[in-house]
């Protein structure tokens, strides 16, 4: 019951927020709400990035907390961007892009996933294998839709 109501919650709340055409999920024009893509790989956990250290990538603002992160991500993108363009990869899996929280994340098979919130997480962590397929085949006929 506790998770219909959260997952229902959730729903609402996505459907409120106005859908974004760009294929990178972003608040004002910056991507994981500000924080490092590259420190959930080098460090294992979510670091504030710097505006000091930032990149225009994909059409929007990356922030790094030290020079180190930014050049690695300068050279390789797509190999620390979140899959999806941050988008939340259970609702991705469920066919509409919805926004993202940088805490509720996970590294899967060297790839960074985003979810809504750490609620949403617990969902998507039960069939993560099968969300992931299924976000896969989605997320080309969504990447440009709003």
């Amino acid at each position: 019951m506790k998770i219909s109501l959260v997952l229902a919650g959730a729903l609402l709340m996505c459907s409120g927020l106005k859908a974004q055409k760009s294929p990178v999920f972003i608040e004002g024009k910056t991507a994981i709400n500000g924080y490092d893509a590259v420190a959930y790989f080098s460090e294992h956990m979510p670091v504030k990035g710097d505006k000091k250290f930032s990149y225009e990538w994909n059409g929007a603002d990356w922030y790094f907390s030290k020079q180190s992160n930014l050049d690695s991500f300068k050279i390789s993108p797509q190999k620390y961007a979140p899959q999806f363009g941050g988008y939340c990869a259970y609702g991705m899996a469920q066919g509409h892009k919805a926004p993202t929280d940088p805490m509720a994340w996970a590294i899967v098979n060297n790839k960074l996933y985003l979810n809504y919130n750490k609620d949403v997480q617990g969902l998507w962590k039960q069939k993560q294998d099968e969300y992931i397929q299924t976000a896969e085949k989605n997320w080309p006929k969504l990447k440009d839709k709003e």
